[in-house]
């Protein structure tokens, strides 16, 4: 694991709130390597969940660069970090941002339908059966449990083999039985794929899991609580 996939330089963002500007992120300099898992913990409101915003070109850093398999996000609009999103990167939320009136087979299809992939359908039924949900393709996310639409976002996020996987505390709105469970999927998910994993989380267990481990703390890294 020697190969930057993901890079930020004094990367900062500020947003504007009711009292004025906020200084989110502060001057993050950090590297991840290719095929990593690196967990980021610290206390709410600490910038974690931003952090990973920017890695994935949902938020636009108001300084700085951020670098990912090569490109640059921060010189992209909004349409051009769509494309390069659907190309590279898989992303679970805490919420699991199903399309309510589609079916299970549909959701994990549309990624790879708007890449233009000819098995979509194939290949999304295949990725439904490796988290257990092979027979559950024609429910709708009304239908199901919290812990199946999650099992349903994350093989939606692993259908078009991205090359980066981000997650934000994809274990947050379980509980302890699925949220293990849904931690086994995310990381054989991984494995099977070859995938890097960034991921936000507040379990110690499943940040135990991660290959490095990083502290955010108002804004910034926490060099004192940096962990391999």
């Amino acid at each position: 694991m020697n190969t930057p996939i993901l890079s930020t330089r004094a990367a900062s963002l500020t947003l504007d709130g009711n009292a004025g500007a906020i200084e989110i992120l502060k001057d993050i300099t950090l590297d991840v390597m290719e095929g990593e898992t690196l967990g980021l913990i610290g206390p709410s409101g600490s910038g974690k969940s931003s952090l990973l915003m920017l890695l994935g070109g949902l938020e636009q850093a108001t300084s700085g660069e951020i670098h990912a398999v090569g490109h640059e996000l921060t010189g992209m609009n909004e349409d051009q970090l769509a494309r390069f999103r659907r190309d590279h990167m898989g992303v679970v939320f805490q919420s699991f941002h199903l399309i309510p009136t589609m079916t299970a087979l549909e959701n994990v299809a549309i990624p790879l339908e708007l890449a233009g992939a000819p098995d979509a359908f194939d290949r999304a039924q295949a990725e439904l059966e490796a988290v257990g949900l092979g027979s559950r393709a024609s429910h709708y996310p009304s239908q199901m449990s919290g812990g199946e639409q999650q099992r349903v976002a994350l093989a939606r996020a692993s259908a078009p083999r991205p090359k980066i996987l981000l997650a934000d505390e994809p274990t947050g709105n379980l509980d302890g039985v699925n949220g293990e469970a849904i931690m086994d999927l995310l990381f054989g998910l991984r494995d099977r794929h070859g995938a890097t994993l960034v991921m936000v989380t507040h379990a110690p267990s499943l940040a135990a899991r991660c290959d490095r481990v990083i502290r955010l703390r108002d804004g910034q890294l926490d060099q004192e609580a940096v962990s391999a």
